[in-house]
């Protein structure tokens, strides 16, 4: 037996059954000294003497038992109180949760939080990548973040080194600065532990899903370890022909001092990704399509395309590497004083092409009315991406808790210093050069003819900004609490750009240059941004909460996306002012079943100013616009029992124009790409003999397409439910088979819309993935 030795600090979170087992390790050395001392010529003790003393205990059988993790705590030291007492709405998704479902990507695990998806696949002929999430009916891409620092790029982030995402609803501009108006995603990333623990899995699925991963954890020292996840993906993508999702990553984690009151993490990342990006199908056939030619009714009276039809070409791709390096070193000076720091450098790298196309009236041929096969759609818009994303960053943060004239207050303070930049490539296809149409019914992707160069038009963006916050909650007494923080940015964003002259071109040095003429241009937008929240909680009981909370954030010119624009009807145009969003939020949270269950409903009211809108008379553009989104949310996270756990969410999102002209194509106030009801649910049940089932449901409202002047488009998206079940069988202590059933009705569904309404993607039709799963 291996000598035990001794800690300075004790092993924290240490569990019943943990410390049971080392006072029986404990108890089995010490019972071994009397015969260490004879053998290494200790005094010897007679045998019969030794038989008196000798006392034969019953045997104990210890048993563990680890309840599934659906949700947790936010890991940003930024929220210093529990979640059954944060006056906000917060999803935090597990990693037990979202591997259960077999989701491997951000998009999937978003799943699990009612009224956050993709809803929203692109303008006109561009068609979004990667994680285009939507959530409350505005776009939040530009605010997601791992482990609270921005994470730029439009990619599709895989999530095999999350450890949970969080989910936090409601202007967030006082904890990361601009944001989107409804919210941001944070991920949280595996770090390195003192318990040994080693997994390994891989899946086979539907239309090729073959995927393994890796988890090792190993402890060097009483202090150290280290901590390695691997990831390797190649699958087809179930009801799409072509597309597939290639990719493989590292991320090793060391971690020092786990035992003091210093502790460090090195953290290091690098994914490559080898895609097929997909373009959609077209809505033709769909609920409410109408021909985009009046001389041509019969196209409105046109089948369905196969879901399955790709109209890209094998030259398609999406080429992304992403790379990133985190130091965090956390110290404490004691229980109630702790300060934190990040240093980040990430950068992620995306090369792609995708072949867009909209079936227009021009775009759309049919020959022969009477024969569908002879009807072709012309692929003419090829979608280039060369740009690359780099972040700078860091953080520093402390934490206190303090007694001042008997208030108790817990307090949040931090220093904030980032650059990200921005530098893209501009290509274009080389004239007299393009790729036959497609077959609208029948389209092969195996064509050539398009040729492509380098256009001139290239970009780079650089936002520097400094950042400082304070967020304090004062605990009036054991039934009142109050909440406040602020925040203070000031950013400033630098733009250069090589563009063409357009007929409409407001640049200065076009001058009267022929259309397509390159000239450069040089924007600046400089701010200082307050955010702030103030929130009231009242405890009726130590396990529940009754809040209000109110709070202000904005997202300036350049915000999403570090470019700016000189389009007069852009947000990202520096003549404009940033837009602000003001959300009030009524709710109440309650800790049930031993507090392994949290039960939420809260009423939310968010308003967006400053939106650039077109005045009717004039047609200029003026900031005089507001949306508005108002509903509830309800939740319930965690487990009922030890057997059972469960997540589900319901919201209701009221969206709509309040002033400036209407957005959706039906002419009403309502916002596109909004679903007016989402509901997501999953629970499964373990069974003492080692089998677990369970499964899901999700549901999502009528969606209406934006509004553009497109004819020949479905007005409205029609609403839809999707179930999936899952059974796992744990065959041993190393060996777990896992059968994931997606889809199980089959349900031909619109899980997103382009604006003009041309292209959906549609939802996978029913698959299967069956996983095993290593433990060692």
């Amino acid at each position: 037996m291996s000598p035990i030795k001794r800690r300075k600090h004790a092993v924290s979170r240490l569990n019943p059954t943990s410390a049971l087992t080392a006072a029986l390790f404990t108890g089995l050395a010490m019972g071994s000294l009397p015969a260490h001392a004879q053998s290494t010529g200790g005094p010897a003790v007679d045998d019969a003497e030794q038989q008196k003393k000798t006392t034969t205990l019953d045997k104990v059988e210890v048993q563990g038992h680890r309840e599934r993790q659906y949700s947790g705590e936010v890991s940003s030291p930024k929220f210093t109180q529990p979640l059954v007492d944060t006056t906000q709405t917060v999803n935090v998704i597990g990693a037990d949760l979202f591997t259960e479902q077999g989701a491997t990507t951000l998009t999937d695990v978003l799943r699990n939080s009612p009224g956050v998806g993709t809803f929203y696949v692109g303008e006109n002929g561009n068609t979004a990548t990667g994680d285009t999430i939507y959530m409350r009916g505005f776009d939040s891409s530009s605010s997601i973040y791992v482990d609270g620092v921005r994470d730029l790029g439009s990619i599709s982030r895989d999530v095999f080194n999350t450890q949970q995402v969080e989910v936090t609803k409601g202007p967030a501009g006082s904890d990361y600065g601009r944001s989107a108006p409804t919210g941001s995603i944070n991920l949280a990333s595996k770090r390195a532990g003192l318990s040994d623990a080693n997994s390994a899995s891989v899946s086979y699925g539907s239309n090729d899903q073959r995927r393994a991963t890796a988890d090792f954890n190993k402890a060097l020292s009483a202090s150290s370890a280290f901590r390695i996840n691997l990831m390797a993906q190649d699958s087809g993508v179930p009801g799409r022909d072509m597309v597939t999702n290639k990719r493989w990553g590292i991320a090793p984690s060391f971690a020092f001092g786990l035992d003091g009151n210093t502790r460090i993490y090195l953290n290091l990342l690098h994914v490559a990704q080898d895609n097929v990006p997909d373009g959609g199908v077209p809505t033709i056939g769909l609920p409410g399509y109408s021909s985009p030619d009046a001389a041509r009714p019969w196209i409105a009276d046109a089948p369905k395309v196969d879901r399955s039809n790709f109209y890209g070409t094998t030259s398609d791709n999406d080429e992304v590497t992403a790379d990133m390096a985190t130091l965090i070193v956390e110290h404490g000076f004691s229980d109630t004083l702790k300060l934190s720091n990040t240093t980040r450098w990430g950068r992620t790298d995306q090369n792609y092409l995708l072949t867009a196309w909209r079936a227009t009236s021009a775009n759309l041929k049919t020959p022969n009315p009477n024969d569908i096969s002879t009807w072709t759609v012309t692929r003419d818009i090829p979608t280039f991406k060369d740009q690359r994303n780099t972040i700078l960053t860091n953080q520093t943060n402390l934490r206190a808790n303090v007694n001042a004239g008997g208030i108790e207050h817990d307090i949040s303070a931090g220093l904030e210093l980032t650059r990200e930049e921005l530098d893209a490539t501009g290509w274009a296809v080389v004239p007299g050069t393009s790729w036959p149409a497609a077959n609208l019914y029948d389209p092969n992707p195996n064509v050539s003819g398009l040729q492509w160069r380098r256009s001139g038009l290239d970009r780079e963006g650089r936002t520097d900004t400094v950042a400082v916050y304070l967020f304090d909650t004062l605990k009036l007494n054991e039934k009142w609490q109050l909440n406040a923080g602020l925040r203070v940015d000031r950013f400033e964003t630098d733009f250069n750009a090589m563009l063409a002259c357009t007929v409409s071109a407001t640049l200065n040095n076009c001058g009267g240059k022929p259309v397509g003429t390159i000239v450069p241009y040089t924007g600046n937008a400089s701010d200082t941004l307050f955010n702030w929240k103030l929130g009231v909680l009242y405890k009726p009981t130590a396990n529940g909460s009754v809040y209000a909370n109110y709070a202000i954030s904005q997202q300036p010119p350049g915000g999403g996306t570090l470019e700016l624009s000189t389009s007069a009807n852009s947000t990202n145009n520096p003549i404009y002012d940033p837009q602000k969003s003001r959300t009030a939020e009524l709710g109440t949270k309650w800790n049930l079943a031993g507090e392994r269950l949290l039960l939420t409903a809260a009423a939310y009211d968010t308003r967006v100013d400053n939106e650039v809108v077109q005045d009717p008379t004039d047609l200029k553009y003026y900031q005089t616009g507001s949306k508005r989104v108002r509903g509830v949310e309800l939740s319930a996270t965690g487990s009922i029992t030890q057997a059972w756990s469960v997540s589900a969410g319901f919201t209701s999102m009221d969206a709509k124009v309040l002033k400036g002209p209407p957005v959706s194509n039906d002419g009403t106030a309502v916002l596109s790409y909004t679903p007016d009801k989402a509901f997501t649910a999953w629970t499964t049940y373990v069974f003492p003999f080692g089998l677990t089932i369970g499964g899901g449901a999700r549901y999502s409202g009528e969606m209406k397409r934006g509004r553009d002047g497109a004819i020949g488009t479905p007005a409205f998206i029609e609403d839809y439910w999707v179930f999936d079940a899952v059974a796992s069988y744990a065959i041993n202590d190393n060996l777990t088979l896992r059968l994931n059933a997606n889809n199980l009705f089959d349900e031909d569904y619109v899980a997103g819309i382009n604006k003009s309404g041309y292209r959906y993607s549609p939802g996978a039709p029913r698959n299967y993935l069956l996983t095993a799963t290593f433990r060692f």
